[in-house]
């Protein structure tokens, strides 16, 4: 059994869905890896090293081994960094000792999820150090549908806090459904009295404050404000809730943003643009 759990998460199914994809699965001649099986003998056995080639923060490893490890049981697996480390160039995150046919197979799926996932959280961290201790960064629904448990631990990882986790945790009221209530109080009044604990509004001009407060707004989502804007919103608000900036904050933008007051700032592209991180596995046969 992995010791990797993860809140509504389910790894093996995972895992199986990830390698049948890729193997074919429930395709006509689909279920094999028909390279690995005509080149190298059943019994032969390889030792590997998955290594990065990028400064990155590390995660996603103890996923990458269950790929390893559903396909070769017995396969030797020495992990050897710690997730959420930041690590130089050329270091080692995993060992691996078995069945060559397993390491082959399950080589790309293993190295995609610890890409991918590691990308998200170095993208994560540097955003929070640019922000030097002012606010605290959040993440949005912006996620690869069918990973966003895993995107979203990816930036908790990197030091992120989670936003969202989906559309059943709070309301969030964003301009279209302000056009359809007929204002931002009338909205937060409806959710209100839906019995909604948590609503979050969001405005984008200063007079939409006083009314999304006085209606009942929980929090508040900042949109699109420049930082002199920022500062005065958060002048208004006067810590009576948590404000949130959002909208095209980019890396080189957050410092500022940050320390205009706000509690919170969200990016979307944590998770929606982060590249993938440049990591290798080299075998050797035994």
């Amino acid at each position: 059994m992995s010791a990797f759990t993860l809140p509504g998460f389910d790894l093996h199914a995972f895992v199986a869905a990830t390698l049948a994809e890729d193997l074919g699965g429930g395709l006509p001649g689909g279920g094999h890896d028909v390279t690995s099986e005509s080149v190298i003998p059943a019994d032969a056995r390889f030792s590997g090293v998955m290594d990065s080639r990028d400064a990155i923060v590390v995660c996603g490893l103890p996923i990458a081994a269950e790929f390893f490890r559903t396909l070769d049981p017995a396969m030797r697996i020495e992990v050897l960094a710690e997730e959420g480390a930041r690590v130089p160039p050329g270091s080692d995150l995993m060992r691996l000792e078995g069945n060559a046919r397993a390491m082959l197979t399950a080589e790309r799926s293993a190295l995609n999820t610890v890409q991918h996932l590691s990308g998200i959280a170095t993208m994560t961290r540097d955003y929070v150090e640019a922000m030097a201790g002012h606010a605290t960064l959040l993440d949005t629904r912006k996620t690869i549908p069918g990973l966003r448990l895993l995107e979203k631990y990816a930036t908790r990882t990197g030091g992120a806090q989670n936003h969202r986790m989906g559309l059943w945790d709070a309301a969030m009221i964003k301009d279209n459904h302000v056009l359809v209530a007929g204002g931002v109080a009338e909205a937060v009044r409806r959710a209100k009295d839906a019995g909604v604990a948590e609503i979050i509004c969001e405005v984008d001009r200063i007079d939409q404050i006083e009314p999304a407060l006085a209606a009942g707004a929980t929090w508040l989502l900042l949109d699109n404000m420049d930082a002199a804007m920022l500062r005065e919103a958060v002048a208004l608000v006067a810590g009576r809730v948590p404000s949130e900036a959002s909208g095209g904050v980019r890396l080189d933008t957050i410092a500022a943003v940050a320390a205009t007051g706000v509690t919170y700032v969200s990016v979307g592209r944590l998770t929606q643009s982060a590249p993938a991180a440049d990591i290798g596995l080299d075998f050797t046969p035994l």
